[in-house]
């Protein structure tokens, strides 16, 4: 059940890529899972566990995505609360994907939780769009994806105050790495 306790509706396909084609101003996810088993992954990540080298033109598609959101103005930004040690899937994040993501224009932020408490995020994955719309990203505890919810009459503040907090706890992606 949703935080708000409205009916949620399941997103996919299409329905799910629009809020990524059609958001007007701003796109925030917060990232909470140290590990995500994405099928659509699978041989990547096993490619670099394995020490290969990142393949050619690796998140292309993504990358144009988020090039064409910030030339025409529109932002998008992430926090992702970490743990060391950087699990696996973590550190083929930080190494094959968000410096991609960042390079193409997009805001990456590190909230790392080893050596203080969480400062009051949730354990729930969510992207936020047009400071309007909730999706939640819901996981098991192994990182496979069991769904994405669109969240009917959020209470926006709640989101918004939790966007903030993750932010003003975080650090850049490129001084977190360094």
């Amino acid at each position: 059940m949703p935080v708000d306790g409205s009916s949620p509706v399941l997103l996919d396909g299409d329905e799910w890529q629009a809020h990524f084609r059609d958001f007007k101003r701003s796109a925030f996810r917060l990232e909470v899972h140290q590990t995500y088993t994405m099928p659509a992954e699978a041989d990547t990540v096993r490619d670099f566990l394995a020490g290969a080298p990142m393949p050619e033109g690796f998140n292309g598609p993504w990358h144009r995505m988020i090039r064409d959101h910030a030339a025409a103005g529109r932002t998008m930004t992430r926090a992702k609360i970490v743990h060391r040690p950087l699990t696996p899937y973590s550190r083929y994040l930080f190494e094959w994907c968000v410096p991609g993501n960042v390079a193409a224009g997009e805001d990456y932020q590190i909230v790392d939780v080893t050596d203080r408490p969480n400062p009051g995020l949730p354990e729930q994955d969510f992207w936020i769009f047009d400071e309007t719309t909730v999706v939640h990203l819901n996981y098991r505890p192994d990182g496979t994806q069991i769904s994405r919810k669109l969240i009917h009459d959020p209470d926006i503040g709640k989101y918004l105050a939790w966007r903030d907090l993750a932010l003003e706890s975080a650090v850049p992606f490129s001084a977190y790495r360094t």
